[in-house]
């Protein structure tokens, strides 16, 4: 997982569902509060794969159109295998198995 720049920030973008939930978040000036909101993602979403974070300049994200969130599935060669649409809509799991499973296989 990358975790990217925040999408819905209380100083750029705030939506009432994060009101109400109590995520009321600003955007980190600097990498250490990135790496803060980013571990809290994390614990508070229970993710339980590896995370990352991206760089100020949100190279990932623009190079993945990551925003506002996408699976992706990256075979040993580091070749994208699959790629997701927007999520959390564009999500299609078969789809997701599918592409595992042709990867393991061998296949692209």
């Amino acid at each position: 997982m990358v975790y990217i720049q925040e999408a819905h920030a209380s100083d750029v973008w705030q939506v009432q569902q994060n009101i109400r939930h109590n995520v009321v978040l600003a955007s980190p000036k600097d990498f250490e509060e990135r790496s803060v909101v980013a571990g809290a993602c994390v614990r508070n979403l229970g993710i339980q794969i590896p995370a990352v974070i991206d760089d100020f300049q949100n190279s990932t994200e623009a190079a993945y159109t990551g925003w506002p969130d996408r699976l992706y599935l990256v075979d040993r060669e580091g070749r994208i295998a699959y790629k997701s649409g927007a999520g959390p809509y564009g999500f299609r799991p078969r789809e997701l198995a599918a592409a595992l499973e042709r990867t393991v296989a061998g296949g692209r």
